[in-house]
């Protein structure tokens, strides 16, 4: 009996059983618990799918906007249409538009709906569209436009004259646009271009094409030939220091031609006082297009005779000095000085500036949008 006693054997038989016990009590709930948790995981997946794809339905909806592949009217304002397959799941965009306040010019409510498997999850967004840059399509709706006391040689032929549609409009009072918004708006359409190296564009009689051009410093465009040589625009010029164009000073007819082709020469430089941001002079200009300097403009080109596509001329802190070879046909803006010689004038265009889709900041030129709201929704089955 004391052997028995002192032996171990059978005590790991005990614990055996012991356990047997204990993982048959817990095995049922555990397994049940995780058929739960399997069950439970394909929900969140589920959901999670839907979600996605909800959410692929607002941005959907967010690039048509911007892409302007959405056009609402107050008549028409909402816009439905349907993904197939998203993550599996079927989207039901519905996209409706309505007055923003402000500079908030368009404001959209976006509803995007994902179902599949009996199941839905619904997004509701609010989009508002923001237009970063003003309107100032008045300016070019009168042949001069100055924000002080417009000065006007004797002998000045301007056409409409003072008092009459179109006609001359000293101490200009809507909106107006600073430097900084313009340099912003035109250094967007010369992004990527590589920056010009020289101080001196010489065309020395040739012909020559640029557009998109940038150059950060000063500049002169020149011929320096009597070869005649035309530089034609195809894109916007975007010029940061000081910019003269002329041609070779002695010689007339003169030989530098100037074709803006209907863009845009644009000078970031601010030089006021008695220095020159833009000088232009000793060449023909032919339009349509948009000169704009931020400080003071001297512009005396010898415009051709017959010029039938006009031009837009600003400057925008400074004075803008017109003293033209020949007859002007286009509008100018700036605190104005207008010096004409003998027997020219100065003509607004005959039905304005629209038919020629200048590059200005006319209507909207961009908007920027953005989503303000985002509230996910998950449907109940009787909803799906």
């Amino acid at each position: 009996m004391k052997r028995l006693i002192r032996d171990e054997k059978g005590q790991a038989l005990v614990m055996v059983l012991i356990l047997l016990l204990v993982g048959g009590l817990i095995s049922g709930p555990l397994l049940s618990y995780m058929g739960t948790e399997l069950n439970t995981g394909e929900v969140y997946e589920r959901r999670t799918d839907e979600l996605y794809a909800a959410d692929a339905g607002v941005e959907d909806a967010v690039w048509k906007i911007q892409q302007g592949e959405v056009a609402l009217c107050p008549g028409d304002p909402t816009h439905s249409y349907n993904m197939s397959d998203v993550n599996g799941k079927s989207v039901d965009v519905t996209i409706t538009s309505f007055d923003g306040s402000g500079n908030l010019t368009l404001t959209y409510r976006v509803v995007a709906t994902a179902t599949g498997d009996g199941s839905g999850t619904e997004i509701e967004a609010y989009i508002f569209g923001v237009n970063p840059y003003g309107d100032y399509a008045g300016l070019l709706g009168q042949v001069i436009t100055s924000l002080n006391e417009i000065e006007i040689a004797p002998g000045a032929n301007i056409t409409p004259p003072v008092g009459e549609e179109h006609g001359p409009i000293e101490y200009y009072e809507a909106s107006w646009p600073t430097g900084e918004e313009l340099a912003d708006f035109y250094l967007d359409d010369v992004a990527g271009a590589e920056p010009y190296d020289s101080a001196t564009l010489d065309l020395d009689g040739e012909d020559d094409w640029i557009g998109p051009f940038y150059r950060d410093g000063e500049l002169d465009i020149v011929s320096t030939s009597n070869t005649p040589a035309t530089l034609t625009l195809t894109g916007t010029v975007y010029i940061t220091g000081d910019t003269q164009i002329y041609g070779p000073t002695s010689v007339e007819p003169f030989k530098l031609t100037l074709d803006l082709n209907g863009q845009t020469i644009f000078v970031a430089s601010n030089t006021t006082g008695s220095h020159n941001a833009l000088e232009i002079q000793k060449c023909n200009i032919i339009g349509p297009g948009i000169i704009i300097a931020v400080g003071n403009i001297y512009f005396a080109p010898k415009a051709e005779s017959g010029v039938t596509d006009p031009i837009f001329v600003m400057s925008v802190e400074g004075i803008t000095n017109v003293q033209p070879g020949g007859d002007f046909y286009g509008s100018i803006a700036g605190s104005v000085v207008v010096d004409l010689q003998p027997n020219t004038s100065i003509s607004y265009p005959e039905g304005g500036f629209d038919e020629y889709e200048l590059n200005f900041l006319i209507g909207f030129q961009m908007l920027i949008f953005h989503i303000a709201s985002w509230e996910v929704i998950p449907l109940p089955p009787e909803e799906v």
